[in-house]
């Protein structure tokens, strides 16, 4: 059984991805396997190298997230041109590993911060949203990644509402509150998750 774990920027999925884990449970982050197609190497790199030119490689040979950043958002079509180009490799790369990780886990989690906006939900048979009020998710985000106020609330605009993202969820961890709290949330979502995966 695989569970869809979103929210919006800020609101804790790695730290409850964690708290499964250390449960038992497998997980796989989409953000990580986005990282891991464009790596030196890597056919969709060439792609992208062969598109926009070595303006955005860095010195190393790696991909410069902020040159190539630059390029998409300021140009609908190339943003479209990028997504079609990596997004089928990511879920082609995410359904292999969320595999090899169900050998060994009654449930895997599949972590994703644009699991409705990619159709990722797709991949899943439960979702699960972690929610903090938006103040909370503006402050943590400002402190954990040092950013400006404006460009976390773009990032915000361009993420599911917090209404339609707690409409599409199964089930909900509320993240506002302290570590026990959260914990406790995990350990009793970890029972009924390994219940319904038995069934």
């Amino acid at each position: 059984m695989i569970i869809g774990l979103t929210g919006g920027i800020g609101s804790g999925k790695s730290t409850v991805a964690r708290a499964f884990g250390e449960l038992g449970a497998g997980w796989v982050d989409a953000d990580d396997i986005a990282r891991e197609v464009v790596m030196p190497g890597e056919p969709a790199l060439a792609a992208i190298t062969q598109r926009f030119g070595q303006q955005i490689l860095d010195a190393d040979g790696g991909l410069n997230r902020a040159a190539l950043r630059q390029i998409v958002f300021s140009d609908p079509e190339q943003r479209r041109w990028l997504e079609s180009e990596t997004h089928p490799r990511i879920r082609e790369r995410l359904q292999l590993r969320l595999k090899e990780l169900a050998l060994n886990s009654p449930y895997v989690l599949l972590v994703s911060p644009l699991l409705f906006e990619s159709g990722q939900d797709a991949l899943a048979q439960r979702t699960l949203v972690v929610d903090v009020p938006e103040a909370l998710q503006l402050s943590r985000t400002l402190a954990r990644d040092g950013v400006s106020e404006a460009q976390v609330r773009a990032i915000l605009a361009a993420q599911l509402s917090r209404q339609e993202r707690l409409s599409r969820a199964h089930d909900v961890i509320d993240n506002s509150g302290s570590l026990e709290h959260l914990q406790h949330q995990v350990v009793t979502l970890h029972r009924r998750y390994s219940t319904i995966a038995h069934d």
